[in-house]
């Protein structure tokens, strides 16, 4: 099959290529714009109760709602405020409040604090009513730049923070993390080509093309969007940026170091490209199958972020590999030999005396190299066991400088954690209106339970069935201890105490983090097996073996915990943080398992390749490195290089994916790849391949087995 599609190509290259411009055009021309969000209660399906009390809350006060901004005010020095400071954020407050700021529908002074470091004003804006929807960002512009002008000369000073203010700042500080991403990873490819292949053609081949293919994969991935209606993450576009350039670079460079392999053993420049996609076409193929299965396999997930996720990352390898395997072969097999320009080196069969002297020692020595390989795994993977979750994803996806960040910070000096964002508790009764006496005592109830600050009194919707209570926590929402109040002490008081005839439950963001949690803890037992199935059966079906996929699974599990316990290390243990951030195990287990095995793929295919061409066990895992090292080295310094960029974006969340998944691939690629795998593939020998012969010789009409022959057959 791929010999056919090889010959397709090279023989038809402008065909081919005016086929992928016709598609490039008709996708973008189709495409609807992709939108993506940063509200986590759109993830969350409708049965949790977080969602239950939106939507009841929702349904009893349409008009009503937590402010969508808090303006800060505090002194420049720091001391208490005076009443004239009091009287002038009173001003303050007039003045915006004629400015007739748009979307901006009231403003509500409060006194100052019981300590007097800070005074706040309550904004409340038009609702918000789609992802897109830019009403309430605008608004903090605008009151920011009007705010500035009106403490400008006095002793106060002022910023804005709570939800609204928190979006804007979230997306101005994404947009340019995604900017310095993408300007990352495109210099590190180019820099890494240009030192690999010596070639300014080769080093701008996967920029230009992958460029191009990028703009299908967005219009396609907006297309399922709106088709399947999945809410997209504002965090996909970095990781689909990384991916696309990452694994699209990985593909093609497979494919260049087996093409200058067939330049150099003799082939004309079009026979060797046909013998390049031959040869690699299944190992990408089924590598990339593996990918495609792990991201797809989150859309068994209950969360709605990495439903969106798997098939946008699905799409965007899918695209990479076609592209690999179609446009790259038919542009190389125009260019012929000066895609190498201006070196000559692909003319001669380099020594690579380091991989072959490696080669040589792993197939000596291969219990050695299992051992010490295998060892550093477990080492790093005790660590994961202090893995601690964290749903800190404002301040993790905003920069420390930001003005929401700042003066979140200052308000937390005179006001309880929990003021920006209260967590809501709502009653319903369905027997007539609810009594005052009800509603006092359950309010008494609320006061009593641990870590909550302050409970407002009740709010009564028109009909008089449902209450609203506004409870301030002592702890950050986001935090664990705030999170650890609403799962059990919060909640477990509310339904307690609910009267006979009442429904009560508890919601707000800290109480959707809650049921966050739960959720994850279900895909963990449902998406990490599918995945890890249906990957062996990947590997099952390119190797013909049913032992092989169980140790090269086993290996990238090892990968994968070896993984986690470095992050832990780094982030809990090093720089002291709490947790970290609560998606990364499916993030990193997806990326781990299905890119590490790829590495594996491509590094078993060549050496069962070696294994028919009649080496015995041991020399065929030592050809294979020696022949596929330099590949998967390559390919995992640009991988992980690109991932790793995300560290550069100034947030934690995607410095700590960007750490994560590029220490994985590292991992993958240098430990688990290029040792551990082939080490154990030698040690079992024959065996690997059970109960099919992927590793035997054909000898004329005789099957050659290993060990039959000389060991310098050819």
């Amino acid at each position: 099959m791929f010999a056919r599609l090889g010959q397709l190509v090279v023989h038809h290259p402008w065909k081919v290529i005016g086929l992928w411009l016709l598609i490039i055009i008709g996708v973008v021309a189709a495409a609807p714009e992709l939108k993506s969000t940063t509200d986590q209660a759109e993830f969350l399906p409708s049965h949790y109760e977080s969602i239950q009390a939106m939507q009841m809350q929702q349904q009893a006060f349409p008009q009503s709602a937590a402010p969508a901004a808090i303006i800060v005010f505090a002194r420049e020095d720091g001391t208490p405020l005076s009443d004239s400071d009091a009287a002038k954020v009173g001003e303050v407050g007039a003045t915006l409040a004629a400015a007739n700021i748009k979307d901006v529908t009231g403003l509500q002074p409060v006194p100052p604090s019981d300590n007097r470091l800070i005074q706040i004003i309550a904004v409340q804006m038009t609702k918000v009513t789609s992802a897109g929807d830019t009403k309430q960002t605008d608004a903090v512009k605008e009151l920011r730049t009007v705010l500035k002008d009106q403490v400008r000369d006095t002793d106060l000073k002022a910023g804005i923070t709570g939800s609204a203010a928190q979006f804007l700042d979230q997306q101005e500080s994404s947009t340019k993390g995604l900017a310095i991403v993408g300007v990352a990873t495109i210099v590190l490819i180019l820099v890494l080509l240009l030192l690999i292949f010596r070639s300014p053609v080769i080093a701008l081949l996967p920029i230009l093309t992958i460029g191009a293919i990028s703009m299908v994969v967005n219009g396609l991935i907006a297309m399922v969007a709106k088709a399947f209606d999945l809410q997209v993450d504002t965090s996909v576009n970095a990781i689909l940026l990384v991916v696309l350039y990452g694994v699209g670079t990985d593909y093609i460079l497979f494919l260049m170091f087996r093409y200058r392999e067939r330049l150099r053993a003799g082939d004309d420049p079009k026979t060797a490209m046909v013998n390049a996609v031959t040869r690699v076409g299944e190992a990408i193929t089924s590598a990339a199958g593996a990918v495609i299965i792990a991201f797809m396999a989150l859309t068994l997930s209950t969360l709605g972020m990495f439903r969106a996720l798997g098939p946008a990352l699905a799409i965007a390898v899918a695209m990479a590999l076609l592209a690999g395997l179609t446009l790259i072969p038919a542009i190389v097999s125009l260019l012929g030999t000066k895609v190498f320009w201006p070196s000559k080196a692909w003319q001669a069969e380099p020594k690579g005396a380091r991989f072959t002297a490696l080669g040589a020692a792993l197939g000596k020595r291969p219990a050695v190299f299992a051992v010490v390989s295998g060892g550093i795994l477990v080492v790093l993977g005790i660590l994961a066991v202090g893995f601690n979750p964290t749903f800190d994803l404002t301040s993790g996806s905003t920069s420390d400088s930001s003005e929401s960040v700042v003066y979140n910070k200052e308000l937390l000096r005179g006001m309880p954690a929990g003021a920006t964002q209260p967590t809501d508790v709502l009653i319903r009764t369905s027997e007539g209106a609810l009594a005052v006496d009800q509603l006092t005592a359950f309010r008494t109830t609320l006061t009593q339970v641990p870590g909550v600050g302050q409970v407002s009194e009740p709010m009564l919707s028109g009909d008089k069935t449902t209450a609203a209570y506004q409870v301030t926590l002592n702890s950050v929402p986001e935090s664990d201890a705030a999170l650890e109040t609403v799962r059990g002490p919060l909640r477990d008081a509310v339904h307690a105490a609910a009267p006979a005839g009442t429904t009560a439950v508890v919601g707000g963001i800290s109480a959707v983090f809650v049921d966050f949690q739960d959720a994850m803890n279900h895909d963990y037992r449902i998406v990490f097996p599918v995945a890890a199935i249906l990957i062996m059966i990947v590997l099952g079906l390119l190797l013909r073996s049913l032992v092989a996929p169980w140790y090269l699974m086993a290996s990238v599990f090892l990968g994968f915990v070896a993984t986690l316990g470095a992050a832990v290390l780094v982030f809990q243990h090093i720089q002291g943080n709490s947790g970290l951030i609560f998606t990364l195990p499916v993030i990193m287990y997806l990326f781990v398992v299905a890119l590490g095995t790829d590495y594996n793929i491509l590094m078993v295919a060549r050496l069962r390749e070696e294994a028919r061409e009649g080496h015995d066990p041991r020399q065929a895992a030592a050809l294979s490195l020696r022949h596929t090292g330099p590949t998967v080295a390559a390919a995992g310094v640009i991988l992980a290089g690109t991932f790793a960029s995300m560290m550069l974006a100034g947030n934690n969340v995607l410095s700590q994916m960007g750490f994560a998944i590029s220490v994985g691939i590292a991992i993958a690629a240098f430990v688990m790849a290029m040792f551990f795998t082939p080490a154990l593939t030698a040690l079992l020998g024959h065996r690997a391949w059970w109960p099919g012969h992927g590793d035997e010789k054909s000898n004329g009409s005789k099957t050659v087995r290993e060990g039959e022959y000389s060991t310098s057959a050819p």
